[in-house]
């Protein structure tokens, strides 16, 4: 059969959204994550470390304007996950986007969306054993032992959770969820107490005084808050996480639009709020990057045990955060293995229906963290921030450019689009697309990391054409499998 003949015959399986194709991939799951399983892991992939502990060093360096940094992101990153889950909807796959870019941008696009979205999370996961250690240090208790000894603890407990069963990752996520959204909402209501009733916080009377007596909402310049961007998109990093859980869920079609439409209120609430709250509580030059600004909040409170609380729970937010990466890449990469362009033991699952080997290479990267911890135990956070700020961005790309060519299928009548849909395509892929690239861009101003970190970028596209290069026979393999499996199913 001819290529041309192989496209009309794909393209004839997909003329209706009941009739979308299916993922090698998705084969082989159980279906035990319930629709609050899905629900909490969507607010905890909207509260996470980015806010518990980095927002402190942003506030320092943007200011209370930082409150409108994470709204304008925040908007973007929502939009994102509605693209992702119209198609989430058209078609559920534990793929996610992988599976979309193969079906709408060819193999090519998938390895690529794969490929940086698995260096995303293999960077955070080395951060979030990072934040754990240095969290776990803040107790006297642990001083003594090493942070590499910490990280590499912290690792190998989630990553047995992840290995015994879909379930156990739910209700892991499910309780850390729970202790994120509690303590903001504790803190809300905490903060409007202490401005309502002028409750003085290390000498000072809290009140919108913090921001006019402190150099005002934008005391270090607009410049400083258009910096703070790339950070303040790898704060929304796991948001898409949604998109990879639909496939392990029993109801798809109903749970995703729910738990999608939820995340802007989440974002304006949660993120914006405390933002706010925190710079009319304590000028935003006392915040640092050095400790969760809740943290220093609490702790200039002077009430006991406050400081304690707090960083246990944003420990609890980096263990989140790393449970859910080595969850979504295990299910991301054995979408690529199934079609070759990830290596083929990560295609594997165990009697528990989890795709233990893509879990095992993420953890794999993370050992690695493990080492850099002991080498570079004070640069190792930032360092893997800024390399994994360039996968989330070049992930998200390739969602949104999914989104335009699936569209551009529904227009020319192959396939039909759910109700739930993405408003004003194209219009909206492209707007956000041009923002994220900018965001990328913007990074050349930031002298010390930015730059350096963009020079990593011919670095990454020539090992991703090299990979491309090294798979291309099993994929080709793999594709002609699919083929006459089609052709016989003709």
């Amino acid at each position: 059969m001819s290529k041309e003949a192989a496209n009309t015959a794909l393209d004839a399986s997909r003329t209706d959204a009941s009739q979308a194709p299916a993922d090698a991939g998705d084969a082989g799951y159980s279906k035990d994550l319930k629709a609050r399983h899905v629900n909490m892991i969507a607010i905890g992939g909207a509260i996470g470390t980015g806010l518990f502990l980095g927002a402190g060093g942003r506030l320092h360096s943007a200011g209370p304007a930082l409150a409108v940094a994470y709204l304008v992101c925040g908007v973007f990153a929502y939009l994102v996950v509605r693209a992702l889950g119209e198609m989430v909807v058209y078609r559920p796959s534990s793929g996610s986007f992988v599976s979309y870019a193969r079906e709408f941008l060819g193999e090519k696009g998938a390895y690529v969306a794969g490929w940086m979205y698995f260096l995303n999370w293999s960077m955070t996961g080395i951060a979030d054993i990072t934040a754990i250690a240095l969290y776990t240090q803040y107790w006297s208790a642990f001083t003594t032992i090493p942070q590499w000894v910490l990280a590499l603890i912290a690792l190998a407990v989630v990553l047995g959770v992840n290995l015994i069963s879909v379930k156990y990752f739910g209700e892991m996520e499910f309780w850390f969820a729970i202790i994120k959204v509690a303590t903001l909402v504790a803190f809300l209501f905490v903060g409007i107490f202490l401005i309502a009733t002028q409750h003085p916080i290390d000498g000072q009377t809290p009140g919108l005084s913090m921001i006019t007596d402190h150099g005002g909402f934008m005391p270090s310049g607009t410049m400083s808050v258009i910096l703070v961007m790339q950070g303040v998109v790898f704060a929304y990093a796991a948001l898409e996480l949604v998109g990879v859980a639909a496939g392990e869920t029993a109801d798809p079609q109903k749970v995703v639009p729910r738990a999608v439409n939820s995340i802007m209120w989440r974002v304006g609430l949660f993120y914006c709020g405390s933002v706010v709250l925190l710079a009319l509580l304590l000028p935003s030059s006392v915040y640092s990057s050095d400790e969760s600004p809740f943290v220093t909040l609490f702790s200039k409170l002077g009430v006991g045990g406050i400081g304690d609380i707090m960083n246990l729970v944003v420990l609890t937010a980096a263990m989140s955060s790393l449970n859910s990466g080595l969850y979504s890449t295990g299910r991301i990469l054995r979408s690529m293995a199934m079609s070759g362009s990830a290596p083929k033991f990560t295609a594997r699952m165990n009697r528990s229906q989890v795709p233990y080997g893509g879990i095992l290479l993420t953890a794999g990267v993370g050992v690695l963290g493990v080492g850099l911890n002991y080498l570079l135990p004070h640069d190792a956070f930032e360092i893997v921030i800024e390399v994994s700020s360039i996968g989330i961005i070049g992930t998200w790309v390739m969602i949104m450019v999914a989104h335009l060519a699936f569209v551009r299928r529904a227009k020319q009548g192959l396939i039909k689009r759910p109700s739930f849909r993405l408003p004003w395509s194209p219009v909206t892929e492209i707007v956000t697309i041009v923002f994220l690239l900018l965001v990328l861009g913007l990074m050349w101003n930031d002298p010390d990391t930015g730059r350096k970190t963009l020079m990593l970028i011919p670095v990454i596209v020539v090992l991703l054409v090299a990979g491309w290069f090294a798979a291309r026979r099993r994929i080709r393999r793999e594709a002609t499998q699919e083929l006459a499996k089609l052709t016989d199913g003709e």
